[in-house]
């Protein structure tokens, strides 16, 4: 029996989020081993396990990947949620890569300073609601079908669901405009 995936990071969101939804998609188990000092990271870094530095890191299949995109990527062609073909597959990064620069916008939200941060946050806002959330609401009304790409649950899938839901955080109300994406995000609750 393999060993199940190990991930390493901060006891938060950030970027490891989007890697535990993609294997929690998948029906992988993981366990997580948080850097919750400053030594945890430098010793992670001493012992040659970071290959530039930084977390995130996964073990899995005897790999220490690093990056999370690559990360991202491994995981979602091991468990077949990177498409059928390359044409599905380019679809399929459009979405995500697009969705991943929102979704990095939003998490710089709480990072913001006060005197700033009702500004940054309407700018989310208005990204999201005029960039973003039309984008996805128009794709998944002309494919007439509950996934994103092709017609099958995929990473795209997720990768839309964590973003909505964080932004969601941001503003409750966010997709009343958007009842296509409302149908999508009841459906994969």
């Amino acid at each position: 029996m393999a060993e199940k995936p190990k991930l390493y990071y901060f006891d938060g969101r950030g970027r490891m989020e989007t890697i535990r939804w993609l294997l929690a998609a998948a029906g992988v188990e993981f366990e997580e081993q948080f850097c919750e000092t400053r030594e945890d990271l430098l010793k992670l870094r001493e012992d040659g396990d970071l290959l530039f530095q930084q977390v995130p890191m996964v073990k899995i299949d005897g790999m220490k990947m690093v990056q999370t995109r690559a990360i991202l990527n491994y995981i979602a062609g091991k468990y077949n949620l990177y498409g059928k073909d390359l044409n599905e597959r380019a679809l399929i990064d459009m979405y995500v890569e697009a969705t991943m620069d929102l979704n990095e916008i939003i998490m710089h939200s709480p990072l913001q300073p006060p005197e700033t941060k009702a500004k940054y946050l309407a700018s989310v806002i208005e990204k999201a609601t005029t960039r973003y959330f039309p984008v996805y609401e128009k794709a998944l009304k002309d494919h007439g079908q509950e996934f994103l790409v092709g017609n099958r649950f995929s990473r795209a899938d997720v990768q839309l669901l964590e973003t909505i839901l964080m932004a969601e955080e941001c503003k409750a109300d966010i997709l009343s405009k958007f009842p296509v994406l409302q149908d999508f995000k009841a459906r994969k609750d």
